[in-house]
């Protein structure tokens, strides 16, 4: 696909540095040699370095070229913990349960993107979503002026008239069960930020509901509404409309009858869906359905690119998501 040979070409130009805590996981390892031999990212491995070479020489992989770094026993162990300890000072964590925190290399990673060690993290192969995020709530916390982590899908559907050259972007499809007016509104505007980054799309952002333009009335359709008036409110370039209905969104026909002066209406490339049971169900239609690829998901609000696996991944799945973390970093530090 094209836009994964760019999003490729990206991170071999930005060369960052992506921290991968499952150091001795074996999808891990072997993606780790495929990044190294395209030159994808700099790979740091978490974990005891015998370990980890023992784990790769069992699985006949090569990861000459990567950094491997014990949490346990790494010397920034103590500025780090500080760092914790002024961060979450006001929960009352001591300097001592912040050094035995660093243990894990869950909650060792993102100190090491908070102090610059670091530009990206992706870990969840063998960790739950819940795992892999709560360290990064608590230390890197999200942008200015968002509230919300949600997660992205880059769907590759078989029509280049639909999207940006067969791309739709949904969100948000992993994270927030029932986003309020403000939350949705984020939502919304960092999807915009992430299908830029990312796919290099000109974003054209549908807030999808069962109404178009008033055609139906509901508390669910002011939320879509008022969201739509938010956004607009947080980033007044984008190119945003709503409430639509998917078919309105989509179609050029029904888009120019139901929605005529909408310059979003039949070609949105971003979907953004009332709530995370509509959003998840709906990429994965398009994707059992249609045939569709889906990638990610990509995760977007935090201050610093930590993406998460599905524990069902495949190797090509960790390389996909390492070459996206490394377009978000650069998007984010650059």
């Amino acid at each position: 696909m094209e836009i994964l040979k760019r999003v490729y070409q990206n991170a071999q130009k930005y060369q960052k540095r992506i921290v991968l805590p499952e150091g001795t996981e074996p999808r891990t390892l072997r993606a780790t040699e495929i990044i190294l031999n395209q030159k994808l990212a700099q790979i740091i491995l978490l974990g005891q370095p015998e370990e980890i070479n023992q784990a790769a020489e069992e699985l006949g992989v090569t990861i000459e070229g990567v950094t491997i770094v014990d949490p346990k026993t790494d010397p920034r162990r103590e500025k780090y913990a500080g760092l914790m300890v002024e961060i979450r000072k006001e929960k009352g964590l001591t300097h001592e349960a912040a050094l035995e925190l660093l243990n894990d290399p869950l909650f060792f990673a993102p100190l090491m993107i908070k102090n610059g060690d670091a530009d990206g993290e992706l870990a969840g192969a063998i960790n739950s979503t819940s795992d892999v995020l709560r360290p990064a709530f608590q230390y890197i916390k999200t942008l200015p002026g968002v509230s919300v982590v949600s997660g992205a899908f880059l769907m590759f559907v078989n029509d280049p008239h639909f999207g940006h050259d067969g791309i739709l972007v949904f969100a948000d499809c992993a994270v927030m069960p029932d986003p309020d007016e403000r939350q949705l509104a984020e939502i919304a505007v960092t999807t915009a930020r992430t299908a830029k980054a990312i796919v290099g799309m000109d974003p054209r952002v549908a807030m999808l509901s069962f109404s178009t333009m008033g055609s139906a009335q509901h508390p669910l359709v002011d939320k879509v509404v008022n969201a739509t008036r938010i956004a607009r409110e947080m980033d007044p370039e984008l190119k945003i409309d709503g409430e639509l209905q998917l078919d309105a969104a989509l179609i050029p026909e029904v888009g120019r009858l139901k929605a005529p002066n909408s310059e979003v209406a039949g070609r949105a490339n971003i979907l953004v869906f009332p709530g995370l049971e509509s959003a998840n169900i709906g990429y994965k239609l398009v994707q059992r359905l249609a045939k569709a690829e889906a990638v990610g998901p990509v995760l977007q609000g935090m201050a610093a690119p930590i993406n998460d696996l599905s524990r069902g991944c495949s190797v090509s799945d960790i390389v996909n998501m390492v070459a996206i973390t490394a377009n978000q970093a650069a998007a984010l530090f650059d």
